[in-house]
Formats: C-alpha cells, sequence, structure tokens
C-alpha cells in the first residue's frame, strides 16, 4: 500500500486586481517564509525540501519557460524543480506521485499568476484554440462558457434569480476571507443588471481579474510529525479532459468532471459524495459553473443545481465558504487555492469562515474552454 501524504502547511498572499507594487517573485517569497514560519522547513540535503514545484503559465507571465525566474525563491538550484502550467491543483498530483513513488519526502509547491499583465484575459485564452477553425470566429473562454450557460440553462431550468444568488452569496463568503480584502457585496438586481458579456453571462457572473500566489508543503506520512501536529490527508485524487473541439463534445453532460470524480471517490473509498464531505471548494470561474459543476460531483442530482446552490447556506456540506473562484482567484491557481482553502478548514485555521469541527473536504479545479480538463482531490483530517 503506498504510503499516506500529507499537507503540512499551506500559504497565500491577498488576492487583488492588480498587484502592481509587487513582483513575481515577491508573491512567491511571501509565500515560502510563511510556510518556513509554520513548519521550520528548510532546503538541507538530508531532511529539507527535496522536490520543488512551480506553477505559473508562460502567456499570463509574458515569458517563456515562465519556471525560470522562480528557482532562487523556490530554493532548486541543483535540486529537482519542476513546473505545471495551467490548472494548479495538478501540483498536488505531482508532488504525491513523487512522495508515494518513494522519490521524495518532502516536496514544496507555490503557484503564481498576475492576470493584471494582460491587456485582456480573453486575448490570452485565445490562444488555447485551434488557429485554423476556431480562433478566426473568435472563440476564448468566455465565448465557450457561454455556449455551455446556454446548454446548461436549457437542460436544468436553472433561473438568472438563481445565478444571481450564487454570486451574492460568494460575495457575502468572501468578505469573511482575509485574503481578498477588495471584495465587495452586491446585490441580485446589480447582478442581473449588470453589462452581457457572452449570453447569458453577465459581467457580474464573471470572475474578477486577480494577482496573487499560494503554495503548500507535502510530507510522507511517516515525516509529518516533523513539521505539523494537524496534517489534512490526500485521500483521493481524480481528473478528466473531454475532446478538445467544443463541436464533439456535450457541453451539458459534465463527462470530465463526472470522471474525475469518480476516480477520486474509487481511491478515498467514497460510495456517496452527497454525505461524504463537510466542505466543498469547487473552481467557479462564472456563475452557472458553481451548480453544474456540483451536479457533475455528485454532490445534487442532475438537474437539481438550482435547488441546490439556493440552500447549501445551513447545509451539509458547505460550498465555497472562502467565496471561491468567483470572489477572485488567478484562473490557473483556481484549483490549488481550493485545495488550500479546504485544507485551512480541516486544520481549522481558516480564520474568519472556519467550519465547526471539519473532518473531511474536496476541492475541484478546472481548466480549459467550457470545462474541458477537470481534477478532483479529496482530504481529511489528520
Amino acid at each position: 500500500m503506498a504510503r499516506r501524504v500529507g499537507i503540512c502547511a499551506v500559504a497565500q498572499t491577498t488576492y487583488e486586481p492588480d498587484k502592481w507594487y509587487e513582483r513575481f517573485q515577491g508573491m512567491a517569497l511571501e509565500v515560502l517564509e510563511s510556510i518556513q514560519a509554520q513548519t521550520g522547513v528548510d532546503f538541507s540535503e538530508d531532511k529539507g525540501i527535496g522536490m520543488s514545484i512551480n506553477v505559473s503559465d508562460d502567456v499570463f507571465d509574458a515569458r517563456t519557460i515562465s519556471d525560470n525566474a522562480m528557482t532562487d525563491v523556490l530554493g532548486a538550484h541543483f535540486g529537482c524543480e519542476e513546473k505545471v502550467a495551467q490548472e494548479g491543483i495538478q501540483a498536488i498530483y505531482y508532488g504525491l506521485a513523487a512522495i508515494q513513488s518513494g522519490h521524495e519526502d518532502v516536496v514544496l509547491i507555490v503557484g503564481h499568476c498576475k492576470e493584471s499583465q494582460c491587456k485582456s484575459r480573453n486575448m490570452v485564452t485565445h490562444v488555447a484554440f485551434d488557429p485554423f477553425y476556431t480562433r478566426p470566429v473568435g472563440l476564448d473562454f468566455c465565448a465557450a462558457a457561454g455556449l455551455q450557460a446556454q446548454a446548461y440553462m436549457d437542460k436544468s431550468g436553472i433561473t438568472d434569480e438563481q445565478l444571481a444568488a450564487v454570486v451574492v452569496r460568494s460575495r457575502e463568503n468572501a468578505l469573511k476571507n482575509d485574503r481578498l480584502p477588495t471584495v465587495e457585496a452586491v446585490t441580485a438586481e446589480q447582478v442581473m443588471t449588470s453589462p452581457m458579456l457572452a449570453d447569458p453571462i453577465r459581467q457580474l457572473h464573471a470572475y474578477p481579474v486577480s494577482d496573487g500566489a499560494v503554495g503548500m508543503l507535502l510530507v510522507a506520512e511517516e515525516r509529518v510529525q516533523e513539521f505539523t501536529d494537524t496534517p489534512v490527508w490526500i485521500t483521493g485524487v481524480g481528473n478528466c479532459m473531454d475532446s478538445f473541439f467544443l463541436g464533439d463534445r456535450d457541453l451539458s453532460s459534465n463527462f470530465a468532471l463526472k470522471n474525475a470524480a469518480r476516480r477520486a471517490y474509487k481511491r478515498a473509498g467514497i460510495a456517496d459524495p452527497k454525505t461524504a464531505f463537510d466542505v466543498v471548494e469547487v473552481s467557479d470561474l462564472y456563475a452557472y459553473q458553481q451548480p453544474m459543476w456540483l451536479e457533475g460531483l455528485g454532490i445534487c442530482d442532475t438537474g437539481t443545481g438550482g435547488v441546490a446552490v439556493s440552500t447549501t447556506g445551513n447545509s451539509k456540506p458547505v460550498i465555497n465558504l472562502s467565496g471561491g473562484t468567483l470572489a477572485g482567484n488567478p484562473m490557473i491557481l483556481g484549483g490549488l487555492v481550493r485545495a488550500a482553502e479546504a485544507s485551512l478548514q480541516l486544520m481549522g485555521k481558516a480564520d474568519g469562515h472556519q467550519v465547526e469541527n471539519a473532518s473531511t473536504a474536496l476541492a475541484h479545479g478546472v481548466m480549459g474552454p467550457a470545462g474541458q480538463f477537470h481534477s478532483v482531490v479529496t482530504l481529511a483530517r489528520g
């Protein structure tokens, strides 16, 4: 049986619309120094960090080999340094594999992104599409999400009022999260009258431009007590990628997410996801995605996501009490931040938005147009 892997520390900067005053390295250093202060970990050859994983993206960073500038902050000179681009939660998979395979005992993960550096986020995501058939018609992640939102709303019957409620509650939750200092409350009327981006997605349905950094320390079971008394165990992981061309997919099917969740639940021994978790953190870049992803995860039945997001405030599991991606985290870090927030809940360190006696959690990440690639991580308190 593979040895267990624990998350021993989590650190985040604040997430703001424009951290013009701070470089990538400064954000990452803040995260690293916090992790070191929490655990006492260092980079010594015998007992220190044996592998560093950087989460970054060449296009968002406006440089090739975007991790190259981060090696000094990651302590990776002459050491093992790897990179994960796009969806940051994949770094947890990478670190998990390195430890369970016996190659490493201690793995550092640090992710950063400054979306504000781009003239338009849509210009960045436009590059993800095929240059011959789909770029010429102007597709980007927002336009693709609009197509999926139409398909999902037609299938599920979810209403504009329910989507507005998702945004309102996400902002209300975010006001209790000190990592999101610039978030403001909104009303349902403000949401429903905000400018249209890609019908039916409105401006306040979409996550805001965000800059920030996040990190965590993964440690093999036999060494966890060297670094913390409150580890969070990674109990299950799963991912799945759907077809590249939107026309080859049923956009309302949740195909990739259902498969990713099934794999994670199998590894974790979870039979009924509806009752398995105290905390769920989903990557909701757009308002319609929160109910749709909850259906795909099996947290609620297909076609009931609209009802679920209207009633989860006082029920189990608690959904996106951190505010979720919708309240403002960089897209490529969305899943990694969800795992960080879920871990803080299980450690009892989610100041201001703590769920009482939380012992199990789910973190979800998504990347690609219209939910092409989904990742699921299940967690349990030590």
